[in-house]
């Protein structure tokens, strides 16, 4: 069982910078793929971000060139670095787990942070 927790949510202006960081515990953390996610009011849960353990990433559209992932397998952390941010990025952010890849088999998620970006 892996627990995750996420932290570094808040108010920030548009074009400002958010880091999440996401804390793991309770299992072999290198051996997840790790992503990032995000679920705006009225809408679905969407992958924005995704590392393997070999630190392989893919981002959705909408974020590249703006948002970075990183994981320290070290400290069984992941990051999501938030650059440039715009209105349309407010959501609540979640984390999660797999074993193979993003959406195959059990995930374990986190209880999610909020971000919003607004003047």
């Amino acid at each position: 069982q892996v627990q995750l927790v996420e932290s570094g949510g808040g108010l920030v202006q548009p074009g400002g910078s958010l880091r999440l960081s996401c804390a793991a515990s309770g299992g072999i953390f290198s051996i997840y793929v790790m992503a990032w996610h995000r679920q705006a009011p009225g809408k679905q849960r969407d992958l924005v971000a995704s590392i393997t353990g070999g630190g392989n990433t893919n981002y959705v559209d909408s974020v590249k060139g703006r948002f970075t992932i990183s994981r320290d397998n070290a400290k069984n952390m992941v990051y999501l670095q938030m650059n440039s941010l715009k209105p349309d990025d407010t959501a609540v952010y979640y984390c999660s787990a797999w074993r193979l890849r993003v959406g195959l088999g059990v995930g374990y998620w986190g209880q999610g942070t909020q971000v919003t970006v607004s003047s």
